[in-house]
């Protein structure tokens, strides 16, 4: 049970990161949660457990978590194409009627996808076990399951998003989501290995301070600006983070502190976000901010446990090593 435990603590750490520590449900919906890992949680085991087994590192990832939240939102729940999908009318600004999409929406929930529901939890629990981090966590029989439950957990939702309101995307539209998600999952595997070998150091904490500024950038231009420029805003947000981490990764002192950084930010933004949110279910005047401390608590005490033992894992080596 402890070799798989890393592997379970990500089932239900993804979809409590997606949708819990978001602000979308409540304490009231925890019930939901286990049916959530299902999609969310076994598609995060998947995209780590081949990644790791593989040798790839962290840029394949997040490829392939940007290929996880193309076939969620264009596929599963069809959210990209929906115009009034779960009654929140997401496809009214900035709609693009040549390809059936809305770009504000699109650009931000597949970021939500990339960043949070599937590379943040895999970095949070890879950091709560740094010395099984590059390692498999699973065998054969748990990569089946995992891969059976993904497909019933996504067939579900699928299910239901199409029973609330009977909505169903073209033919064309579908196939370029397939397309698309395809294309991801052969550049995750194409993409070049680096090495960390330039001189110099990187402060953890700046790196935490750049994670939750860009994390701020990207919901506030989302949230307060005209939808002609929010995509313009969250793409060069993300460019402008992206480049930084990349220039950093490539020195010899990179390493998990860094990796945990990152992740610490994009955690506490989402924690500080979701008293901004209200639930799509289970809500109230007192059970949704309690239920956001209680989400945000959880959050911060996994973070200090991931910090503990990150710490107390042995010094990296000083050779060259992969970025991972």
């Amino acid at each position: 049970m402890r070799r798989v435990a890393p592997a379970f603590a990500l089932y239900v750490l993804s979809p409590f990161i997606a949708e819990y520590l978001l602000g979308d449900f409540t304490v009231a919906g925890l019930a939901v949660l286990l049916l959530l890992g299902t999609m969310y949680g076994c598609g995060a085991i998947l995209i780590r457990e081949i990644v790791r087994r593989t040798g790839r590192g962290w840029p394949s990832i997040l490829t392939l978590a940007l290929a996880y939240g193309v076939l969620e939102e264009g596929l599963i729940t069809q959210s990209l194409f929906n115009p009034n999908y779960a009654h929140h009318h997401l496809l009214a600004e900035g709609f693009v009627p040549a390809l059936g999409i809305a770009v504000p929406w699109t650009i931000f929930v597949l970021a939500l996808h990339t960043v949070w529901s599937i590379s943040v939890p895999i970095a949070l629990v890879e950091g709560l076990v740094p010395q099984r981090r590059t390692t498999p966590w699973l065998k054969a029989p748990g990569l089946i399951v995992t891969i059976v439950l993904f497909v019933l957990g996504s067939a579900t939702v699928m299910a239901g998003s199409y029973a609330d309101g009977h909505f169903w995307a073209t033919w064309p539209h579908l196939l370029v989501v397939l397309v698309v998600a395809a294309a991801l999952v052969v550049v995750a595997f194409r993409l070049p290995t680096v090495k960390a070998t330039e001189p110099g150091t990187v402060n953890p904490w700046l790196v935490l301070a750049t994670s939750l500024a860009g994390g701020v950038v990207f919901m506030a231009s989302r949230h307060f600006l005209p939808a002609w420029l929010s995509p313009a805003v969250m793409l060069a947000d993300f460019a402008v983070v992206t480049v930084l981490v990349l220039r950093w990764s490539r020195r010899i002192d990179w390493g998990d502190r860094h990796r945990l950084a990152l992740a610490a930010g994009a955690v506490l933004l989402y924690a500080g976000n979701s008293f901004l949110m209200h639930p799509i279910e289970g809500g109230g005047p007192v059970i949704t901010p309690v239920s956001h401390v209680v989400f945000a608590a959880i959050a911060v005490a996994l973070l200090l446990v991931a910090v503990r033992k990150t710490r107390a894992v042995t010094a990296e080596p000083k050779e060259p090593v992969l970025v991972s």
